[in-house]
């Protein structure tokens, strides 16, 4: 699925709309997820918090208009992809939401369909693209190991 410009700039927009609840300088929050819902007959995406509390939506078209039966894989990688830009840029680090906290991708029915981005300052998700040639690495440093 590829998405326009405008279509990523409005999940951004959704999602920093979402968070600005959270960036009051005040004490820490007690949030432990974000759901962000993808509603494919729709085009809908919002952003809940616990007490499911709708924070922010929007409407995506290409959405609305895709027919494949891997519509949650397709979201997971978009959404995955644009929090990660999203936290690189800094926009999560003022944020009083008390970590560690999720941002969550739920189905209609409120249920997880995958786990996007994690933030918290001592955990790192384990994900293919880090554990990519670690077997290798790993044979290689026993070899040499064994050797010595």
């Amino acid at each position: 699925m590829k998405l326009s410009q405008t279509s990523l700039t409005a999940i951004e927009d959704t999602i920093k709309r979402a968070t600005d609840r959270y960036a009051c300088g005040c004490e820490s929050t007690i949030v432990t997820d974000l759901h962000l819902q993808a509603m494919q007959n729709s085009g809908e995406l919002s952003v809940y918090d616990d007490e499911d509390v709708e924070l922010a939506s929007t409407n995506i078209e290409e959405w609305m208009t895709y027919e494949g039966d891997d519509f949650y894989e397709q979201v997971e990688r978009i959404l995955a992809d644009k929090l990660a830009a999203m936290k690189n840029t800094g926009c999560f680090d003022k944020l009083t939401i008390m970590k560690p906290y999720s941002f969550v991708l739920v189905d209609d029915g409120k249920e997880t369909v995958a786990e996007l981005l994690l933030m918290d300052e001592d955990t790192l998700m384990v994900n293919n693209e880090l554990l990519k040639g670690l077997d290798e690495e790993l044979n290689a440093f026993l070899k040499d190991l064994l050797e010595k």
